[in-house]
């Protein structure tokens, strides 16, 4: 699956078109190196956000192609804050 997409079904960023933009202008990160919007993404991959005043990372735990809203969160395990510390 695309990253964009992923972003957008997980519902870390709300349209696809913001994901779009963040990993054209360098924001997201697959496994430590930059991603394009249609880098293919797979459970295992680790993902950073490079957000203006904080940074997001997270490990892919399964990819989907639609999910509801509730479960969203299930698709992805969040690695660490901004401070680098582990969260839950």
């Amino acid at each position: 699956m695309r990253i964009d997409k992923f972003l957008k079904v997980s519902r870390i960023l709300k349209r696809r078109t913001v994901a779009q933009e963040a990993a054209k202008n360098g924001k997201v990160f697959v496994n430590g190196r930059e991603a394009k919007p249609g880098h293919q993404v797979k459970a295992g991959d680790v993902v950073t956000i490079d957000y203006t005043s904080d940074t997001l990372r997270f490990r892919i735990l399964n990819v989907a192609e639609s999910v509801k809203k509730n479960d969203a969160a299930s698709l992805y395990e969040i690695l660490r804050d901004e401070e680098g510390e582990k969260t839950v």
